[in-house]
């Protein structure tokens, strides 16, 4: 099945060099080309497609700006092409495919439209099995009921890496190192025992990238890697404190003393 794709950038000659690059790639159906992100928003909009390289140093609307534009469909897979290595950072942060330099390099092209070949086919698997759910909940509902307790059980939609922008530089961090969260505002101190780091986002917002049989919240403004529990010590009104394995205490409030029942049963 064709990738179909859109190429936006603000240069003619930046359109027509990726053009001939993305020739040689059987797969790769160039739908359209805009000049600038007023014309991307819309042609995103109208033309759904698979794949967009968007140039990020426009003028008027750059290519973050159109990234928010369509955020309100299904967007599609984004790859930035840029100039300028500063917008590496804001790229990831976008959670595009991967970034290109100008001039786009040809094996780096190839390796981009390979990680977009494993994105669409992890979204078709994913549409296909809703498909599925739903047949069987008209010809099969037990079956379809069981289907969605093992898919609600399932780890596999959850975070594995979590990106983390802190003091300019990206850390990738494993998951199932973190051991403790703690919201400070709009950002989130996400602590893997031996290393802190700051992360922009709410605390809802991550909840929903975390597997809640391994990360719990404890307290309005904390979550806890149940995995990394040692100890817990009781405290005073009915509130605790759960050890973790670096020593850490992370104090449980009375709402969330649910959470503790798993421990002590």
């Amino acid at each position: 099945m064709a990738i179909r794709t859109i190429i936006v950038d603000d240069e003619k000659l930046a359109i027509q060099g990726l053009q001939l690059r993305l020739e040689k790639f059987e797969d790769v159906e160039i739908i359209e080309t805009c000049a600038n992100g007023r014309e991307a928003i819309r042609a995103i909009k109208t033309e759904k497609p698979d794949l967009v390289f968007l140039d990020i140093q426009m003028p008027g609307f750059d290519g973050f700006s159109v990234v928010k534009g369509v955020m309100e469909i299904e967007p599609p897979l984004f790859v930035f092409v840029t100039a300028y290595q500063e917008h590496a950072i804001r790229a990831f942060e976008a959670n595009a495919v991967n970034y290109l330099m100008k001039p786009v390099d040809e094996d780096k092209l190839a390796d981009t439209l390979e990680r977009v070949r494993i994105r669409l086919a992890e979204k078709k698997s994913s549409e296909e099995a809703e498909k599925l759910k739903t047949v069987l909940a008209e010809v099969a509902p037990d079956a379809a009921e069981e289907m969605a307790d093992g898919e609600d059980e399932s780890a596999d939609r959850f975070e594995k890496l979590i990106n983390v922008k802190d003091r300019g530089q990206i850390f990738r961090v494993e998951v199932d190192s973190i051991e403790h969260i703690e919201a400070a505002g709009d950002y989130m101190i996400i602590s893997t025992g031996d290393n802190s780091l700051v992360l922009r986002e709410t605390m809802k917002d991550l909840e929903r990238r975390l597997d809640p049989r391994k990360f719990q919240r404890v307290h309005r403004s904390k979550i806890v890697n149940l995995n990394q529990v040692r100890q817990v010590k009781p405290h005073t009104n009915g509130e605790c404190f759960l050890v973790l394995d670096s020593g850490a205490e992370v104090k449980v409030s009375r709402s969330y003393r649910d959470v503790v029942a798993r421990f002590v049963h």
